[in-house]
């Protein structure tokens, strides 16, 4: 059973890695993982990915799939500059912002409203169907979440991963909305292309791939199934998990408890159907959309998923912005280094809170 979590965890990049358990045994592997996750954490007083909403709504995507949409309003009960919107990743939700989540509310200069949503087919938004699970879409799909919920006033994109590339199709679909209202754009571990080349495998993210395939039909025709092997293999894939979406081998077994959370309530069948989207992405050319904002790209230098080579690359396309190296983090560098990804975003909301002299010429700052 283990051998066929293994394999589903490879085609989806995030999940997999059960080869962690196969090399020191799978049964001293769950002894290992048990005990780390019993250790005194410093976050085990934090509620992760429990924070409380000022409020919750649903919007109609234009094919109609209810998207779960949350909104964090000022903390002190001030009137809010800007708005900042933040799109989740592959395989993760809304929770995954927990740190800036708590921490944006706290501002008071500017202070920001935050939206917060989940994708389709992920976290508590509506399921998609397979021809509809494309980073196009999704760009739709943020678009519906900004007229619905932020129809007007100064905004800020924040993506992670897939979010990042929702935001450059975005871009690419209403250049508008970015000459207009989208005063700064973050990128956080992501890419605007090419994705096989560098991080995850291009063979896994191909619609040819005979195990993509399979388990993508495996999870179609029986999905309890898959879903049950999943279950059984869960303390391998744990230890999956921290491999591939952290850098830091002493991550806080809370983050990683969580990062698990959101990975097992996005189901096998989904995560297949959204891999060809992946591995087809390629909107270098949608970055020249991003001249009217402020930009900020992060990026650890441990990701194993999209290697910090996408964000030099993204870099060399925009020479107006700011390009953070995060050391020794990895693909979820906002949980795991939230105190540097924050303080630097909260440094593009500031800058995008004030009229930019649009002659200023203004160099990519590196960290």
């Amino acid at each position: 059973m283990n051998s066929l979590w293994k394999t589903i965890g490879l085609a989806t990049g995030v999940i997999g890695a059960a080869a962690t358990g196969a090399a020191v045994g799978a049964a001293a592997h769950r002894k290992k993982v048990s005990q780390e996750r019993k250790a005194r954490d410093p976050l085990a007083d934090e509620p992760l990915g429990e924070l409380p909403a000022d409020r919750e709504s649903t919007v109609a995507a234009d094919d109609g799939v209810p998207l779960f949409v949350e909104e964090v309003l000022p903390e002190d009960g001030g009137e809010p500059e800007l708005t900042v919107v933040l799109v989740h990743g592959f395989a993760l939700d809304r929770r995954c912002w927990h740190f800036q989540r708590r921490d944006l509310a706290k501002l008071t200069e500017p202070r920001v409203r935050e939206v917060l949503y989940d994708q389709r087919s992920h976290g508590r938004s509506g399921r998609s169907t397979a021809e509809s699970s494309t980073i196009e879409q999704l760009a739709h799909d943020l678009d519906a979440v900004i007229r619905a919920v932020v129809p007007d006033g100064p905004l800020v994109l924040v993506g992670h991963s897939m979010g990042g590339m929702t935001i450059m199709a975005l871009a690419e679909q209403k250049p508008e909305l970015f000459a207009d209202r989208v005063r700064g754009v973050a990128l956080v571990g992501t890419a605007a292309g090419a994705v096989g080349g560098a991080g995850l495998s291009k063979s896994v993210l191909s619609r040819y791939n005979p195990v993509t395939l399979g388990i993508g039909r495996l999870a179609g025709i029986q999905p309890g199934f898959v879903e049950w092997a999943r279950r059984r293999a869960d303390k391998v894939t744990w230890g999956g998990i921290r491999v591939l979406a952290f850098g830091d081998r002493k991550v806080s077994p809370l983050l990683v408890d969580l990062m698990e959370k959101m990975i097992n309530q996005t189901s096998v069948k989904v995560l297949t159907e959204f891999l060809e989207t992946l591995g087809t992405h390629d909107r270098y050319r949608a970055l020249a959309g991003l001249r009217h904002c402020e930009v900020l790209v992060i990026s650890g230098d441990a990701d194993r998923l999209t290697p910090f080579s996408h964000a030099e690359r993204m870099a060399e396309e925009m020479p107006d912005g700011e390009l953070v190296r995060a050391p020794g983090a990895g693909h979820m560098v906002m949980l795991e280094q939230p105190e540097l990804v924050t303080g630097h975003l909260i440094g593009l909301i500031r800058r995008s809170a004030v009229e930019q002299d649009e002659s200023r010429r203004r160099w990519w700052r590196r960290a």
